[in-house]
């Protein structure tokens, strides 16, 4: 049974950065892909960002491209998302997950991310950015 645990989130101000990490134990089923999706109170998952363990392949919603790179230590079984120019709209819940085969890559970040689509996913770490 997969787990996943994240750490890294805190406060900072708009242009701010943080660097969050999840630590997987566990097999990966599926496409061998890791993601990381946000939530806030009353709004829909958002898939933001995937990669492809060994490949390094990488995808990225539109609200995050340009200011957030997700990245992989194979070797510590740690995915991050490194974080930069953050804004008030970045806050949330953020959550590293593992998709059910064939929801990975493109598809973790083309819309609304549900929770059939996850094969699991940790307890998540809150970012607050304020203005």
């Amino acid at each position: 049974t997969e787990r996943l645990a994240e750490s890294g989130g805190g406060s900072v101000r708009t242009g701010g950065s943080l660097r969050l990490s999840c630590v997987v134990s566990g097999s990966i089923p599926g496409d061998y892909c890791i993601g990381w999706f946000r939530q806030s109170p009353g709004q829909e998952r958002e898939g933001i960002a995937s990669i492809y363990i060994g490949d390094d392949m990488t995808y990225y919603a539109d609200s995050v491209k340009g200011r957030f790179t997700i990245s992989e230590d194979n070797a510590k079984r740690t995915v991050f998302l490194q974080m930069n120019d953050l804004k008030p709209e970045d806050t949330a819940t953020y959550y590293c997950a593992v998709p059910k085969a064939g929801h990975g890559g493109y598809w973790f970040v083309a819309g609304t991310l549900q929770e059939k689509s996850l094969e699991a996913w940790g307890q998540g770490t809150l970012v607050t950015v304020s203005s």
